[in-house]
């Protein structure tokens, strides 16, 4: 197809890692020779003649080693930084994370769903679906999923009503509504009651806390399976999914939170819990999402900027950056041909 250009938008460029799954995609993207933009959410402008403006870097270079090399130089004063008119952008990628702005910059938190909605009204496709992801602003989204695939769940301020809840389990995880990362996330065993006033003082800090059932498969860890136009990405009959190993007694699987990797066997389990989720993430305008699944259950859906399509390449020696990529065209070139007039439905699962 012809060239494409196609906006990242993430919380600050100068942040951006490497290894991140928004770095390895804009660097595909520039090796297949479109124009990659990156930009941050206080980059963003909206000019007097009503049109969205961002202060963008990009590369001159087409060609680069790795994804590393790609950053380094996009970060550095070789980069290219230069003010862009969003609303020119074939694709807009909303690859922010609004919890890691929650505390320290909360203004910064809905901009990106702000911004991608005006982008739209000029037939940018934006993914995923701003108006999806204002749904999916906290954990309490994940409620609005089948009860089948979600462990039980009680999500409140009322610490007599989360005793309660742990006397009835015997041993629940307690973290908050907003936020990521694995940051104030507890498991509570019958033992711990004691301590549950503190636990929930720390959690309850920032907002209300979720209550979840413990799942004894989740000390086993859990497995990250991506989900591209509602379906599970497959390559070749390899899955794009990477299992999250707990590291000693630490409950939490994230990487920064000291967990380790290790290869994925996705099972007809979790593929029926895909399929339980697909109509809503696609109803939804979900394009790439991030299924963390333990045993039978959900634990989480990312829909912000999942990451980790780099770990599943390490252990499938698939490059997925590239299919995505792929898909991306597809849309563009829907988009073109049948103009405003295309169908919403075949929209999002080309």
């Amino acid at each position: 197809m012809e060239k494409m250009k196609i906006g990242f938008l993430v919380n600050d460029v100068m942040t951006e890692q490497a290894g991140f799954t928004t770095t390895r995609l804009a660097h595909e993207a520039t090796k297949q020779g479109h124009e990659a933009f990156l930009f941050g959410v206080g980059d963003l402008a909206y000019d007097p003649d009503e049109f969205i403006r961002a202060r963008a870097r990009t590369t001159v270079k087409k060609s680069f080693k790795s994804h590393e090399t790609y950053l380094k130089e996009l970060q550095s004063k070789k980069g290219v930084l230069r003010r862009i008119t969003v609303d020119d952008l074939d694709v807009l990628m909303l690859r922010n994370v609004p919890s890691d702005d929650y505390l320290a910059r909360p203004w910064a938190s809905t901009v990106a769903a702000e911004f991608g909605r005006l982008a739209m009204r000029h037939g940018v496709i934006v993914v995923n679906d701003p108006n999806g992801l204002s749904k999916a602003a906290s954990k309490m989204y994940f409620q609005l999923f089948p009860e089948e695939v979600r462990p039980r769940t009680l999500i409140t301020r009322d610490r007599n009503e989360l005793k309660a809840f742990a006397k009835e389990k015997g041993a629940i995880v307690l973290k908050p509504l907003q936020g990521s990362g694995g940051a104030s996330v507890f498991l509570v065993r019958p033992d711990d009651v004691p301590n549950l006033n503190q636990m929930i003082d720390a959690v309850s800090r920032d907002g209300f806390v979720i209550a979840q059932e413990y799942l004894p498969a989740a000390s086993k860890g859990d497995m990250r399976l991506f989900m591209m136009n509602g379906r599970p990405l497959r390559v070749k009959g390899k899955y794009a999914a990477f299992r999250r190993v707990r590291s000693g007694g630490d409950m939490r699987s994230n990487i920064h939170a000291g967990g380790s990797l290790a290869p994925a066997e996705v099972t007809d389990t979790d593929l029926q819990i895909a399929e339980i989720v697909r109509p809503k993430l696609v109803q939804d305008g979900m394009f790439l999402v991030g299924l963390d699944i333990v045993g039978d259950k959900l634990m989480e859906i990312n829909v912000f900027s999942p990451g980790g399509l780099g770990s599943a390449q390490r252990f499938t020696k698939v490059n997925f950056n590239k299919v995505v990529i792929g898909a991306l065209e597809r849309k563009v070139e829907y988009m073109q041909y049948y103009g405003r007039n295309f169908d919403n439905t075949a929209m999002a699962t080309l």
